[in-house]
């Protein structure tokens, strides 16, 4: 079977929420495996894990991709290792233990172990980490695939830098190696990462001997690191017989001599407050000084490794500490028994205590230090610390709705650090280190509590401090504060009473000397002058008359630091006159005055204090109220949705008011109201955290005391994984069975087709919900209901769905007595609801009264299923009348067998037969009468149905198009520049991307000189063009040589490209300058198409691409969602009138259960799910199942589609499934495609997928209709493109049809469901319902275009309208018409509609007729949105105009504003512009081949030498230039005849 893995890889795909973090990330990857080890280097991104190597980009796009397997030939030391293709066997996979990225050299360090447990090492290329520059069998690192070690890169400063690999290997000493090579056997080793030295590249030796690390006891390695020349080395000596774990820190002293570095080992033992013992699971550096190095730890008990803190240490070399005496490790052959004890080291500080924390990245801000931490349940957490070792609020930055562990490996981006690399299971993100521009004001940019954010006051917006250039800035201060400002009363010997405030906030050194304060209150001056001069950040009010009122004084303060001007109220109050119970509400009211709090009670600020922190030591005095005591809250585990209507279960509630919700130490509790208050019972609800985790709740009584402790578990969110069973009947109320995880947190269910009906769980538990389904409209047609998930306040979706299917049909039954007991038979019509005993009960009725009949067994045929019940101690009665019960239904069933009537049906039978015969004449008088109304009457009906059936699925139908569709294949520059340029000149793409080989000939650089003149250049393309012969191909393929000629020089390429446009628009006159650049029939036009291209490639990949490629597999999926003719490729879902087969037939989806052959020995796959309908053919339905396949896995199947067959299960065997064999229907002489219909294919079959022996034998049996097994293999051969390819060529009067059919006389009484009149005007709705399922796609695609209001236009688009605007005024053409128009064909025309309607040319994918006929409709669209005209559509305007008729105004005005902001841009300088130039030219300046281009261009121009010669002349050009051209042509003719010549001797 599929190993279980390939299926848990791709459930971020099938589940969506699962996947979905708290804020944007800056990038995501998804790997094939668990990832094992995380690189970081300036410009990529390096991950392994067991089957492949990545190389990623900075936003994690793919740049290399690595397998790991391959063919291990021979044994032991001397076996050979050599990778295969991912498609080929191998039998043996390369683990990666070490991954290094060495910057100094550029290399990539791996090493790893094989199979066989040998080791093996590569030396791989960071920019290309395909490319190989070394490989050796030799171990480094661990022997065997286990974790618990470590490794870096040593530099060791001397006469020459020199570099080591260090390895710390896990230590076990009862194990002995599984391997047949030999084992690591010390602790520590030094390898060469060169040649340089004795043993070569990866060696281990010494100068003279092997240098010897050991230990002597069990240890793993956590982490290694190097600052300066201190080496560090952290580790977790496991418990032993000598005592229990303990966490080691190693110091070395990188020297020159690798036995000098191991035996300057130092050693601390880091102790963790509270144990004896623990355990290191994560570590990171924080910062080093000369002063001292900071590093923080995640440690976890010895018996509790989930109770996990986060420490901080001091972590300095000890030089006092001897060194090479340390009691667990030594440099020795062996390590014996050391008296005394390591140096422990105490904990600064205990920063954050959480469960299960796994990982942790440490960093600065000024002297802020910041954390970013990893959790077994998914998360990525954020903790600032300041200088104080005081911790903010954390900050919950990502968040997995599943639980997925953090790998320990977290790395922050190397070239900017704002953002964090961090690993969950095999997903790789790139998370944003701050949420700076989440914040939308400066107050929220402030109490982000975040040191890397300011308030950028030019931008007006928070951003990080580096952006804020030039410009005032506003912040968080250089210490933890709750508050911006704080304040203090003092009342002075002198009778005064003077307000200090104190400012909370950092700013710029400029605003911070305008500081000012301003005080006021409602009434009069609030302040003296006599106060001392405010300076930041403090400032003083002595207050005017000395005294406060008893009611208290409500006062603002205005501070000013430069632009930024914030207010803040405060309340100043007597200090004494706050009296009574020393409570914490009372402490906290004093404090939250400026006053001070002491045992007496509240005072003035100089006699207490004034820190709130006082007031959790504030011991209440006893009360009349009872203390509150918490028994329990249900539920105690709830997601991180929250619960509504919560139950506490306690004691003394009668005067509790709310709950309060600790969720951190750091932060502020939330409080919940209470209600339904008994005193021993009450209701709350518990809020939606931003996190997951444990968090405590107490009762809060009326004087502000929290009581009581209970604690409740935030989870992950409800997920579901499976439906049984998969339908319903119409009427509801059967009950459904949903699998997945967390479902105890569901509050309810409903389903798409009746959301605000929830249906409450009858039984529930973590794996499994049980709920009854809600009724649907009473239908006879089948439909699918998708699932939703009700969590307090979210409706979540479940990604699984129910098919409603019509009431079952209970017919009749029969009973029969034995014994004492009645046997009853209970017949229903078949269907595919899949009743079981349990969900059918009936009852014999007789007298009135009714016997529970209990149902025992079900017989299932093929038109009738048979559920058989017992009547137990049945009275000797008849049983006429039996009640069948399902859901909420109750149907009563009569016996109408009987002797006595049916001997009077017989009886009264015989008169009316003799009145039927006498009838009969009079019938068939009026008989065709009646049969011609009657066909009238259906045809109506028919067409009705149609209609009403065309809007019940405009309104209702719900298209569910995924917008994640994986990684987006964007081509390369190259490939896109090719298609670009050579769109249908597949000779120049290849001449002109080959690679150069030897010199070029002798013309090609003379040409790449002359063209290079311009007044040359100019008059060759206008010779050229003046000659009939030249052709609208020629003229493009010269643009495009030129282009490729030219790329290296932009700049020229732009200012050529200039001048000819300036000879076109004057060659045009003023009546045609509105046809101007409208088509491509010159040269230049082709040119700046071309240039258009190459400028914008970067923003149409980073703004547009991706809306694009949305927009087209949207397309594909709605196109896939009905009906597809497999002839001619139309289908009932589209854009296009003339892609729409509105002949299509009714149909119904099926789910399908797939299974994939794995193996020679018969094993299959677990099944997987995919939807197909009942008028798919064989092939179409294959395809569908391969699409499921590659869209669950993100890797298409490991077979091409003619390769592979289809079997249908069916009676315990599987029948092959062939879209032509001998079962195939035939009309007169064409043959039908066979259907799943047409096999009878149930919902709910089982499909099997295997490997075709011979792929070319498609056809099972003899087609019908005289066609030959040779054609029909090569027809289904081409059948491998798609769904909508022309598989037939369209010729449905040849050999096949599908949905249309063929124009040939049949017997209507045949197949009288194809026969019904279809009229495809009534399935225009179908174009309306494509629409609206994609219209979001559009809208998105379009507004990348124009972007939002406050995106500036590519430089390229500013510079060349610019261009035009000082063209148009030269041309004193005052139109301004003519110039929008200018503008309009230029850019929206040549550039964006060609890219709208070609997605090849920037990704990798395969368009098909159907496609393309959409995305003219959308294109079309786009460009109506700049026409000025407004055109009046009418009934026979043609639907692709009249499908976007309202939408279009409104694209216009967007249009517009677009060419108003680039208007209003800001110009650029020509110098800008032309340095944007050169960059692009550098980016790409190996990408094309110009000398062959030049070859190609220099064949095209020597056709043309005298009329180019002439035309030289005419315009007055130096004789020199043609010259040069006549040169360059007797080089040519010159080399040719040398080759001429060559020839013919050969």
């Amino acid at each position: 079977m599929l190993p279980p893995r390939l299926w848990a890889s791709v459930l971020c795909l099938l589940w969506a929420e699962g996947c979905r973090c708290l804020e944007a990330t800056g990038g995501s990857f998804t790997a094939d495996g668990a990832v094992r080890h995380l690189v970081t280097a300036l410009d990529g991104v390096y991950v392994a894990t067991e089957e492949k190597l990545y190389q990623l980009r900075r936003d994690l796009s793919v740049v290399r991709a690595v397998n790991q397997r391959g063919v291990l030939t021979g044994a032991g030391d001397a076996a050979q290792f050599s990778r295969v293709a991912e498609e080929d066997p191998g039998n043996a996979t390369f683990g990666v233990n070490v991954l290094l990225a060495f910057a100094e050299n550029g290399t990539l360090v791996s090493c790893g172990v094989t199979d066989d447990e040998c080791g093996y090492c590569e030396l791989r290329a960071l920019a290309d980490v395909s490319a190989v520059l070394h490989r050796e069998r030799i171990l480094v690192g661990p022997p065997g695939r286990s974790g618990a070690s470590a490794a870096v890169l040593v530099a060791v400063d001397g006469v020459e830098r020199d570099f080591y690999i260090l390895t710390a290997v896990r230590q076990r000493k009862g194990e002995s190696s599984r391997g047949v090579c030999a084992s690591s056997t010390e602790a520590v080793y030094l390898h060469d990462t060169d040649n340089r030295h004795d043993g070569g590249i990866f060696s281990f030796s010494g100068d003279s001997s092997n240098p010897l690390f050991k230990s002597r006891g069990d240890v793993d390695f956590v982490d290694a690191f190097q600052l300066g020349s201190a080496i560090y080395l952290l580790a977790n000596v496991l418990p032993s017989e000598a005592g229990g774990g303990r966490v080691r820190l190693i110091w070395l002293r990188a020297k020159t001599k690798k036995a000098d570095t191991l035996k300057s080992l130092r050693g601390a033992s880091l102790l963790v407050p509270g144990q004896k013992g623990g355990r290191l699971a994560a570590s990171s550096v924080v910062s080093a000084g000369p002063a001292s190095t900071l590093w923080a730890g995640v440690f976890g008990a010895d018996g509790d490794p989930s109770a996990t803190q986060l420490l901080l240490f001091d972590v300095t070399p000890d030089p006092e500490i001897p060194a090479d005496k340390d009691p667990d490790f030594c440099s020795a052959v062996t390590c014996g028994r050391r008296d005394g004890a390591a140096k422990e080291l105490q904990p600064l500080k205990v920063l954050y205590r959480r469960s299960a924390m796994t990982s942790v990245a440490a960093t600065t801000h000024g002297t802020w230090m910041v954390f970013f931490v990893g959790t077994e349940d998914g998360q990525l957490i954020k903790l600032s610390v300041d200088q104080n070792h005081r911790g903010t609020c954390p900050t919950v930055l990502y968040r997995s709705a599943d639980d997925r562990k953090a790998f320990p490996g977290m790395r922050l981006d190397r070239a900017d650090g704002k953002h964090v690399y961090a690993a969950f299971d095999d997903q790789v993100l790139r998370v944003p280190a701050s949420t700076c521009r989440t914040r939308r004001t400066r107050e929220d940019c402030w109490s982000a509590q975040d040191p890397s954010c300011v308030w950028c006051h030019s931008k007006k917006s928070c951003t990080f401090k580096d952006e804020c250039q030039n410009s005032h800035w506003f912040s968080f201060p250089d210490d933890y504060q709750k508050k911006r400002i704080s304040y203090t009363v003092q009342r002075h010997n002198s009778g005064q009473i003077r307000l200090d405030v104190r400012t909370h906030v950092s700013a710029d050194q400029n605003a911070r000397d305008t500081f000012a304060c301003q005080f006021s209150r409602r009434s009069g001056e609030l302040c003296s002058r006599e106060g001392p001069f405010p300076t930041f950040p403090q400032c003083t009010c002595v207050l005017l008359n000395g005294t406060l009122s008893a009611e208290g004084t409500s006062a603002a303060v205005k501070v000013r630091l430069g632009p930024t001007v914030f207010t803040e109220r405060i309340k100043l109050t007597t200090c004494s006159d706050i009296r009574g119970s020393p409570t914490a509400a009372l402490c906290r009211r004093c404090v939250e005055t400026g006053c001070g709090w002491s045992e007496d009670g509240c005072s003035w600020a100089t006699a207490g204090a004034t820190n709130d922190g006082v007031c959790e030591t504030t011991t209440t005095r006893p009360t009349n109220v009872s203390k509150p005591e918490i028994y329990s809250i249900s539920p105690g585990a709830v997601s991180f949705y929250g619960h509504n209507r919560a139950v506490l279960l306690g004691s003394n509630l009668g005067h509790v008011t709310g709950v309060r919700i600790q969720i951190d130490e750091d932060c502020a509790p939330r409080e919940s109201p209470v209600w339904n208050n008994t005193g021993v019972s009450l209701e709350f609800h518990i809020p939606a955290i931003r996190g997951k985790g444990t968090v405590r709740a107490c009762a809060v009584l009326p004087d502000g005391g929290c009581h009581g402790d209970a604690a409740i578990a935030y989870t992950s969110a409800p997920s579901c994984a499976a439906v049984t069973p998969s339908s319903t009947w119409s009427s509801g109320k059967r009950t459904i069975t949903l699998a997945g995880s967390n479902l105890d947190a569901v509050d309810g269910v409903s389903h798409g087709h009746a959301l605000q009906e929830v249906s409450l769980p009858a039984d529930r538990s973590f794996r499994n919900l049980t709920y009854q389904t809600p009724a649907a409209a009473s239908t006879r047609s089948v439909f699918s209901s998708d699932i939703y998930l009700k969590v307090a306040n979210e409706t979540l979706a479940c990604w699984q769905s129910i098919a409603y299917h019509p009431d079952p049909q209970f017919t009749g039954f029969t009973a029969t007595r034995r014994g004492d007991d009645v046997r009853v038979a209970v017949q229903k019509s078949a269907d595919r609801l899949e009743m079981t005993v349990k969900e059918v009960s009936a009852s014999g009725v007789y007298g009135g009264e009714e016997y529970p009949c209990v149902t025992e067994a079900k017989d299932a045929g093929d038109s009738a299923d048979f559920f058989v019940c017992k009547i137990r101690s049945a009275p000797d009665v008849n049983f006429r009348q039996l009640k069948v019960f399902y859901g909420d239904k109750t149907v009563t069933l009569r016996n109408t067998s009987h002797p006595f009537a049916l001997m009077w049906l017989v009886v009264l039978a015989i008169p009316c037969i003799v009145v039927a015969v006498a009838l009969i004449y009079r019938r068939q008088q009026k008989q065709l009468t009646v049969k011609m109304n009657k066909r009238m009457e259906n045809l109506e009906l028919d067409i009705r149905n149609d209609i009403r059936q065309g809007f019940v699925d405009m309104q209702t139908e719900k298209a569910n198009l995924l917008e994640k569709v994986g990684p987006i294949p964007f081509l390369d520059y190259k490939d896109f520049a090719c298609r670009i340029f050579f769109p249908e000149n597949e000779a120049l793409t290849a001449s002109c991307t080959a690679e150069a080989r030897g010199r070029p000939k002798e013309s090609v650089p003379a040409l790449s000189e002359l063209i290079r003149d311009r007044r040359f250049l100019t008059c060759a393309v206008h010779a050229a063009e003046e000659q009939k012969s030249f052709t609208v191909k020629d003229k493009c393929a010269m643009a495009s040589l030129l282009t490729v000629a030219l790329h290296g020089d932009l700049s020229y390429l732009t200012e050529t490209t200039e001048e000819l446009l300036k000879d076109l628009m004057r060659k045009n006159s003023t009546a045609q300058a509105k046809m101007l650049l409208r088509r491509t029939e010159s040269v230049v036009e082709k040119l700046l198409t071309n240039w258009m291209s190459i400028c914008l490639y970067g923003f149409l990949k980073e703004s547009v691409g991706q809306h694009l490629f949305l927009l087209a597999s949207a397309l594909t999926q709605q196109i896939a969602r009905g009906p597809v003719d497999r002839v001619t490729g139309k289908a009932l879902y589209t854009l296009s009138e003339d892609w729409l087969l509105w002949q299509a037939q009714d149909f119904t989806s099926l789910r399908l259960k797939a299974l994939f052959a794995a193996g020679g020995g018969g094993e299959v796959s677990e099944p997987l799910e995919a939807v197909a309908l009942t008028c798919d053919t064989v092939e179409q339905a294959k395809e569908k199942i391969l699409r499921t396949f590659e869209a669950k896995f993100g890797f298409p199947y490991n077979r091409p589609p003619m390769s592979v067959s289809i079997e249908l299960e069916r009676d315990g065997a599987f029948v092959a499934l062939e879209e032509v064999d001998a079962s195939s229907e035939a009309v007169g002489e064409v043959t039908m495609l066979n259907t799943l219909e047409h096999y009878k294919v149930p919902d709910g079959a089982t499909i099997k997928v295997l490997s075709r022996k011979d792929p070319s034998a498609s056809w099972k049996g003899e087609p019908t209709g005289g066609t030959s097994p040779d054609s029909a293999r090569s027809q289904t051969a081409a059948a491998r493109d798609g769904l909508g390819s022309h598989i037939y060529n369209g010729d449905t009067s040849g050999k096949y049809f599908h949905l249309i059919d063929p124009d040939v006389d049949e017997n209507r009484g045949k197949n009288p469901e194809r026969k019904k009149l279809k009229l495809k005007e009534v399935h225009l709705t179908k174009l309306l319902s494509t629409k609206v399922a994609v219209h979001s796609f559009v809208e998105n695609l379009f507004g990348s275009v124009w972007g939002p209001s406050n995106r500036r236009a590519p430089l390229a688009v500013k510079y060349f309208f610019d261009f035009l605007d000082r063209q148009a005024d030269e041309m004193k053409i005052s139109d301004p018409d003519v110039l929008h128009i200018w503008k309009t064909n230029s850019f929206p025309l040549r550039f964006w509609v060609n890219i709208l309607k070609n997605p090849q040319f920037v990704f990798d994918l395969d368009k098909s007729a159907h496609l393309d006929g959409c995305l003219s409709v959308t294109a079309q669209a786009f460009m109506d949105s700049f026409s000025l005209s407004d055109t009046q559509l009418g009934k026979h305007a043609p639907t692709n105009k009249l499908l976007y008729a309202k939408d279009v105004p409104k694209y216009k005005e967007e249009a517009k504003d677009y060419f108003r902001r680039i208007r209003e841009q800001q110009p650029i300088s020509r110098s800008d512009f032309y340095k944007f130039l050169d960059e692009e030219s550098k980016k790409h300046q190996n990408d094309f081949n110009e000398a062959a281009a030049l070859e190609e261009l220099g064949r095209m121009i020597r056709r043309y030498v005298p009329q180019i010669c002439e035309k030289l002349e005419q315009t007055g050009a130096p004789a020199q230039l043609r010259e040069q051209l006549r040169r360059v042509q007797e080089t040519s003719d010159g080399a040719r005849k040398s080759r001429g010549a060559a020839a013919d001797a050969f």
